[in-house]
This record gives structure tokens, C-alpha cells and sequence, in this order.
């Protein structure tokens, strides 16, 4: 599970190795695509802005602390984590490659004129594609519409003598694939969505139909069938297309596996190095037991200043919650801040032993939770350029429930984001100084500790109830958004409590819990309404989730004026009056979505998040889209990685790597696009 950016939006509110090894003969033109630091000058962490996006660089602290060999292992996982990048595009959307293919060679071949606004539209369209690893919005999972014409392109395109024809080029301009994922109530959510998970004429009965058919040989341990293939129809019949060498991306999983042979190679320990080599066993194969044997061991693989995320893992783009979308993130660690929050790891069974759950959900044992705040150094797939700030994996029930699992804050990456903004959208939606005043002192500790919570204690509490399927069976659609919103009031419930000051997490817990309780209310109720246009419902998963939890307390505490609604100056605001009654509002929540989880109450989880999660009430999203027009932060943020450039002898051999930062969002994308690209533009 991943937690998105909460720390994105907290700054709007508060405001590869370079694709060939560095030589004598190309470190000039290589430098050229490198910004130059110097020690006088504060990090540049704005690369630059177009949309609603913004485009930011992150630095890799501790780097120059870590042995020749831990480089080497970082190095190594970065580059196998970027051979598989191409497969995130075509995951996304069947024509993504195709067209990203056209676009790029337009970009790069057109000589014509690039001062007219048609121009500058299209940079701006194919820097959105590249954003969104495709042409459907990162976060909203509409289709994006450029702003220039079909005949312009056509035009752009024969100046440049590239092809791109037939339903890859009319998808462009069309209505057809709307929607990425369409997660809305009374529809075909597989056939709605764009997402290439599915082929051509498969249905919602499909897919739960062909599922039911299949056992796995333990039901106590059960396997994450669907999770690495594609499911089509073949002359009428359902059968998958298995991501393995061999298979569907064989050739960037080809890729992958070389660089991870190599990581193997200089892994920090024999569990490293055993996990490493089941998930090369599990790319080889696509056998989902090796995928459950490779989880297990690596979730026990805690020793080691080297971590990884790789493989086909989340499930948020899938409709029905089967499949996994290609991510990998390279993580050093933290070594001050994660001897700070191990603490919470060492209290998960205090924290679940004293949640509101009913007695018969709570888990008797919670084991094996590690957490670590840790310093990115590469991403790719799914996690780039839009990046979580915390993960915690596996998502097996049952190995959380047996073995545990590991969390992690991604430290450098808050650090970015806390650091790109500006205080302008503070003021403008707080309820008066007070609220301004916690904002400021405590509102990053509240968001860090929130972050920690939600994925250490959050998604490691709770236990389905004895013969309840798997999540994805039971809440289907709703089974991403209940997860997370149910984490989030794992956090919520705990940020205002004394046992984290006994703890040493905080100097005062009243204070870091009231600026948490007034950033999410204000967050779930408001300000994360500037992410949407004017007449849409919420779409995407933890969107939803903060809207129903923060509108279904805010309902339900009005006969007690728990959090009153403020005009003023035709403005709205939302204040907190009684911070003990929305804790104990939210510790009712938080028994009931366990409930929900627990007993795969489907009609529960449908009543609650169309209830209070998908509709916007149009008057103040009118309202706070006015009220934003002031404002130059982008609402969306995403990462350029740093480049890490190895040194060699005259043997070939890394004598030392050295990272660099790039100077432009489309010089990294270029690169990649010509380095990285592994699959055919039709797979």
C-alpha cells in the first residue's frame, strides 16, 4: 500500500546512470544536461512548471556514507528498476507507447516555427503525457485534452516525417477511453476503463467469473491471482497473458533481470541476497508462489542500509483490484530519523490493543511490522515521476498477518515537497490564526507522524473475519479507498493521544494532534478540491477517502457542533470546535470500516463512499477554484531523478559513482525514452 502525496498538498497549502557510463571522451556533453551546485547556493528543488503541474528535484542525503559496494547495489537496482519503465506506459493505456513514440520524434525533428501558440501547446500536452505516463491524468484518470487541433499535429507530424495514424491519433482528439479507471457506481467499471489490464470485450462478470474458477492450493495463503498478467478473450475463451521472461514484456523484464543478477552480486547479506534471487525466479517464471515465497523473504530482510521496491504491485489501476502496476523505488536509509521512529514499530501492539476495533477484529499478535524513514535515490514505473511518501508492503493479508511487513517514510521526498511551496494558500483557507499558527509549528511533524502511523499501525491493524475472502473480492471497486481511508483513521485516531509524547515522538500532543485534525478536515473538505474541475465527482482512491472521512465526522458531529461551517466575507471555512468529540468521531469510523473489511460488508462500503466520497458540493468547489485563481503552485507535484554516473578504470571496472542532478524534465525524459525503451509500441 502506498500512501500518496498528503505532504504534496501540505506544501500547496503551505504553498541513472546517464545512459551511458562517463568517459573522458562524452563528461563534456554529459555535464552540459547537469545543473552545477555550489555550496553557497540553497538545493534548487523547482526544475520548472506547465499545467497544474510542477516538475521538482530531490537530493540523495548520506550518499557519500555508503560503501563502494552499497553504491554499486543502489546503481544496480536503479538501472533494473528503469528497464522496466516502458511497461508502466503500456499498462496505463494500449496506444501510449505508440504515441509517446510520435510525440518525442515530432519534439525532437520539427524545424518549422516554435513561437505560435500551437507550439507551445503541444510542449505543453507532451510534457503532460510524459508526467502521466500516458495520456490519461495522472491523479484524475481523465483523458487529456491538448489545445491544438487535429490538423495542426497532422501538420507537425508530416514536417517531421513521423507516422502516427489510425485510432492512435483520432484517440487523441476523440471522446473514446475517457477514462483511465473508471471506478463509478452502476457501470462496467472493466469495460469503462482505458487501463490495459484487460483486453477488448472484457466485462466485470468476465473477470470475477474467470477468478472464482481458480483455488489456490492453500486457502489460508491464498495467492494474488490476476497480479502480473493481462486478461483477454481468444476466440471468445478468458485466459491471461503472464508478465514473465517469455511473455507479455518479456524484453524489458529481460532488462530487469540482468541488472538484478548483477545487484545480487553485492547484496549487503545472504537475506538480500536470497530475496533478490526469488525475484528474479519470479520475473523468469511469473509463478505467483515464487511471488509469495519472494514477499515473505523479503519482508524478513530487514538488516542492510539498501532497500528496494520492484515488481508488479499496486493495485489502484485496476477497477476490480487485481492486477499490479509496474513501480520501483530505490531507498537508502535514514539512519537518524529511523532510530527516532522505530519506536512505533516496537508499540504496533500497544497501538492495535487500544484501538476502538470491536475485540473480535483486532489482532492478537501483530508481528514483524518494520519502519524506517529512508532517502530515495531512483524511481520508476508507477512511483515516477509522481511519487508516494510512504509505502508499506507486502499486501498479502495473510504474510502481514504471519510475517509481517515493512513501512517506510520517504524522507528526502516530504523534504522536496516541504520545500517548494509557499504559506499564500495557508492564509487563505485557514479559519483564523490560531489555525494558521499550528499550521506552521506543528502542521509537518502532524503530517510525518500521520504518515507513519497510516503505514506502520494502519495497514497492519485488523484481521478479516474467519472465511471472508480477500478485500479485492469482497469491497471489488471500493476495496482500495476503504483500505486507505481506514489507515488514515488509524492515524487520525492515534495522532491526538498522550502515548505519543510518553514516547518521545512530540514535546506536545494536543497541539500536533489539533494541527493534524484542522490540515485533514480542511484538506478533505476544501482544498483538495483544487485538483478538480468544476462539475466532476472524485475519482481517484485516497481523494476519495479523505472526502468520506472528513464529510462523513463533519455529518455526523453536527448536532454537537463538532466542526461548524464558517461564512465570512463570502467565504468558506471549516473550524474545529471540539477536537475530543472528532477523535472519538473518528475512533467510531475507524470500528466501523474495520467492520466493513472484516466481514466484506459490500453494500457497507458502496453506502459509505458514494455516500459521502464521490459527489462535491458544486457551491464550494466554485468557491474554492475562485478563491485558488491567486495562486501560482501548481496543485500536482512530481520528481526528475537524480543521475548516478559511474567512474571507471581502464579495466571497466566502477572504481566510484557520483550523483548528478539534471537540468531539464524533458532532457531526462529523452533519455530515458532512448535508453530505457525495451517493448515494441504494441505488446
Amino acid at each position: 500500500m502506498k500512501l500518496l502525496s498528503k505532504i504534496a498538498l501540505g506544501s500547496i497549502v503551505l504553498a541513472q546512470f546517464f545512459w551511458s557510463c562517463k568517459t573522458e571522451d562524452n563528461s563534456e556533453a554529459m555535464d552540459s544536461n547537469f545543473i552545477t551546485l555550489s555550496a553557497e547556493e540553497n538545493f534548487p528543488f523547482m526544475v520548472e512548471q506547465f499545467a497544474d503541474l510542477k516538475v521538482l528535484r530531490y537530493q540523495i542525503p548520506g550518499w557519500e556514507n555508503l560503501t563502494l559496494k552499497e553504491q554499486k547495489l543502489v546503481y544496480y537496482l536503479i538501472q533494473a528498476g528503469l528497464s522496466g519503465r516502458d511497461i508502466m506506459w503500456d499498462q496505463n493505456y494500449r496506444h501510449n507507447l505508440t504515441i509517446r513514440t510520435a510525440l518525442e520524434s515530432v519534439y525532437t525533428n520539427f524545424n518549422g516555427d516554435k513561437s505560435t501558440d500551437e507550439w507551445a501547446a503541444f510542449e505543453v500536452y507532451l510534457k503532460r503525457v510524459w508526467f502521466s505516463n500516458g495520456i490519461h491524468h495522472h491523479y484524475s484518470n481523465a483523458k487529456m485534452k491538448p489545445d491544438f487541433s487535429s490538423d495542426y499535429l497532422k501538420a507537425i507530424l508530416d514536417a517531421s516525417n513521423t507516422v502516427l495514424e489510425g485510432e492512435a491519433f483520432e484517440v487523441i482528439f476523440n471522446d473514446k477511453d475517457a477514462k483511465k479507471v473508471n471506478q463509478a457506481k452502476d457501470v462496467d467499471n472493466v469495460a469503462a476503463s482505458a487501463v490495459n489490464f484487460y483486453g477488448p470485450g472484457v466485462t466485470n462478470a468476465d473477470v470475477e467469473s474467470f477468478y472464482s474458477n481458480i483455488s489456490s492450493p492453500d486457502p489460508k495463503r491464498p495467492l494474488s491471482h490476476g497480479l502480473n498478467s493481462q486478461l483477454v478473450k481468444v476466440n471468445g475463451a478468458l485466459q491471461e497473458r503472464v508478465y514473465k521472461s517469455g511473455g507479455l514484456y518479456g524484453e524489458a523484464i529481460d532488462e530487469i533481470v540482468k541488472w538484478l543478477e548483477l545487484a545480487k552480486g553485492v547484496a549487503e547479506n545472504q537475506a538480500q541476497e536470497d530475496a533478490l534471487g526469488l525475484l528474479i525466479q519470479y520475473y523468469n517464471t511469473g509463478d505467483l508462489q515464487i511471488w509469495d515465497d519472494y514477499n515473505v523473504a523479503w519482508t524478513a530482510a530487514t538488516d542492510g542500509n539498501i532497500d528496494y521496491i520492484n515488481s508488479f504491485i499496486e493495485v489502484y489501476n485496476d477497477p476490480l483490484g487485481y492486477r499490479g502496476s509496474y513501480e520501483t523505488i530505490v531507498q537508502i536509509k535514514d539512519f537518524d530519523m529511523s532510530a527516532k521512529m522505530a519506536v512505533l514499530s516496537k508499540n504496533a501492539q500497544w497501538f492495535e490493543d487500544n484501538s476502538p476495533l470491536f475485540p473480535e477484529h483486532k489482532k492478537k499478535n501483530v508481528v514483524g511490522v518494520s519502519y524506517k524513514t529512508v532517502n530515495v535515490a531512483g524511481e520508476a514505473g508507477d512511483a515516477s515521476p509522481t511519487t508516494p511518501i510512504g509505502v508499506n508492503l507486502p499486501n498479502a493479508n495473510w504474510i502481514r498477518a504471519e510475517v509481517g511487513s515493512k513501512s517506510v517514510s520517504l524522507g528526502n521526498i516530504t523534504n522536496a515537497y516541504n520545500n517548494s511551496g509557499s504559506s499564500g494558500r495557508l492564509k487563505e483557507f485557514v479559519n483564523d490564526d490560531q489555525e494558521y499558527e499550528l499550521e506552521k509549528k506543528y502542521g509537518q511533524l502532524a503530517d510525518k507522524l500521520h504518515t507513519a502511523l497510516h503505514e506502520v499501525v494502519g495497514h497492519a491493524s485488523g484481521q478479516l473475519n474467519p472465511g471472508v475472502g480477500e478485500t479485492k473480492e469482497t469491497l471489488k471497486n471500493y476495496a482500495s479507498t476503504l483500505e486507505e481511508g481506514r489507515a488514515d483513521l488509524v492515524g487520525l485516531y492515534f495522532l491526538y493521544n498522550t502515548k505519543l509524547q510518553e514516547l518521545g515522538l512530540v514535546e506536545d500532543w494536543k497541539a500536533v494532534g489539533m494541527a493534524a485534525f484542522d490540515g485533514y478536515i480542511r484538506n478533505g473538505l476544501m482544498t483538495q478540491l483544487i485538483r478538480l474541475n468544476l462539475g466532476d465527482d472524485v475519482e481517484e482512491a485516497h481523494m476519495r477517502n479523505r472526502q468520506w472521512v472528513s464529510a462523513w465526522a463533519y455529518e455526523k458531529g453536527l448536532k454537537d457542533n463538532v466542526i461548524e461551517k464558517v461564512t465570512r466575507d463570502g467565504k468558506t471555512y471549516f473550524n474545529i470546535n471540539d477536537y475530543e468529540k472528532l477523535n472519538d468521531l473518528f475512533g467510531e469510523l475507524l470500528r466501523e470500516t474495520q467492520r466493513i473489511k472484516s466481514e466484506g460488508d459490500f453494500a457497507a462500503v458502496q453506502a459509505l463512499v458514494e455516500g459521502y466520497g464521490v459527489k462535491v458540493d458544486q457551491e464550494i468547489h466554485a468557491e474554492v477554484l475562485e478563491r485558488n485563481k491567486q495562486f501560482k503552485s501548481a496543485p500536482y507535484g512530481g520528481f526528475v531523478n537524480p543521475v548516478l554516473v559511474p567512474q571507471t578504470d581502464a579495466e571497466g571496472e566502477i572504481t566510484s559513482i557520483e550523483v548528478n542532478y539534471v537540468k531539464s524534465f524533458e532532457g531526462q525524459m529523452l533519455n530515458y525514452s532512448e535508453n530505457y525503451s525495451f517493448l515494441p509500441e504494441v505488446n
